[in-house]
């Protein structure tokens, strides 16, 4: 493939100047696949609650490779031992860590693909492209995967105190101008250390994994799990079955072809070849939007009014509660609903339905977070800290929501 010697600063509002180190990153950054996340949307459908919120997975994905890069200095300025090839491979598996998403993140993640995660797909996407650049990526494959002989490079990509976290906080936080989520990475970066082949949080930097774990529970409800933005998210997965329900039927849509394509086809895991990935590197929120547009006019009620919800952010009323909404409360509903626009209850289910949300800040059970003491132990983080709330945040708390129309339907 081509190559340039160009190297590039990129200006981003977090940071200030993110410099690519090599022509590889450069070339790579500059790839077909790696562009295409300039138009996947960071955060699925929150623009529609937060207007700032239009950052793409592009940004993100440079914001943690430049985050890795000050991890990388910072460690080796401890003596850790990270080769050039080792650095390389941790820049490349940040980069390309989140390349999998398709159209709006997370808001569609099994609704056009089915039984296999961005996180899967990232690696389909990463061999591929190892191929492209005669093996230049297999350091990177190994670390994101977990198995390459030195733990400490996966948990800087993959834990629970990853780069990954540290700049999707800090640039959610920014973008959405909510600033419970402003986090200081630098400060948190600059305390990491590595025991006996893991990492770690020197002692002085405890304050800072507290502050941490809390922003990345108040962005949760505040953000992630902001009812309106669940309503919008469900409306573009219900849009997206529908528009499948009505080509299974015969009727014909217009779209893109590769939204086509995966509307037609139910693609799984073992059927993700290498022509199916390249359509799907074809697919993003432009495709969506643009067959949103065109649907607002169909004639089905239910894709028509979806789309017209999403489009004009006409969304559907949403309350949250600690206990299940009854099947019973629910079918009433339905029932009514079907009766007042002359539509069938399987059709009223796409506009009265009910979901589970879960927060759960920090996963001791998963991977700690250890802190490296004065006396050289290391110990959990929620047994390290005299702040009582961190247990807490251990614990999986939820809630269940209820989504149905206002008083009427355009």
């Amino acid at each position: 493939m081509a190559t340039t010697r160009k190297l590039k600063l990129f200006n981003d509002p977090i940071y200030g100047f993110i410099s690519i180190p090599n022509n590889r990153l450069f070339n790579l950054i500059s790839h077909p696949y790696f562009q295409r996340i300039r138009r996947i949307s960071q955060m699925g459908m929150s623009y529609l609650v937060f207007p700032g919120a239009h950052h793409t997975r592009f940004h993100h994905a440079l914001g943690s490779m430049h985050l890795m890069q000050q991890a990388i200095q910072v460690l080796r300025y401890k003596n850790v031992e990270i080769t050039d090839k080792e650095a390389d491979g941790l820049l490349f598996a940040i980069l390309l860590h989140d390349i999998g998403h398709g159209p709006f993140s997370h808001a569609m993640e099994h609704s056009l693909v089915e039984g296999i995660s961005h996180e899967e797909l990232s690696l389909l996407f990463m061999q591929h492209l190892n191929e492209e650049f005669s093996g230049e990526l297999s350091c990177a494959i190994e670390i994101f995967k977990g198995t390459y002989p030195k733990k400490f490079l996966n948990q800087l990509v993959s834990s629970q105190l990853d780069m990954d976290r540290l700049d999707y906080l800090k640039r959610d936080s920014f973008y959405t101008g909510v600033a419970e989520g402003n986090i200081n990475a630098e400060r948190l970066i600059t305390m990491l250390n590595v025991v006996d082949g893991s990492l770690v949080i020197e002692e002085k930097g405890i304050y800072s994994v507290e502050k941490f774990l809390m922003a990345r529970r108040f962005m949760y409800w505040q953000v992630y799990l902001h009812k309106t933005g669940i309503a919008a998210e469900q409306l573009l997965i219900r849009v997206l079955r529908r528009a499948r329900e009505l080509h299974s039927g015969g009727e014909e849509l217009s779209g893109s072809d590769p939204l086509l394509y995966f509307l037609l086809n139910r693609v799984k895991r073992e059927g993700f070849n290498r022509e199916v990935l390249e359509r799907f590197s074809s697919l993003d929120d432009v495709d969506v939007l643009s067959a949103l547009k065109a649907w607002q006019n169909h004639p089905d009620f239910v894709l028509a009014e979806l789309s017209r919800m999403i489009l004009n952010r006409n969304l559907l009323k949403v309350k949250v509660k600690n206990k299940q909404v009854s099947d019973e409360k629910l079918e009433g509903m339905r029932t009514g609903l079907a009766k007042d626009f002359g539509i069938g209850e399987h059709e009223a289910a796409y506009f009265i339905f009910t979901g589970t949300i879960e927060n759960r800040a920090y996963n001791h059970e998963k991977e700690n977070i250890n802190i490296l003491m004065g006396n050289s132990r290391t110990i959990d983080v929620a047994r390290a800290s005299d702040h009582l709330n961190l247990d807490a945040l251990s614990k999986t708390v939820t809630k269940h929501y209820i989504c149905y129309p206002k008083k009427s339907v355009s």
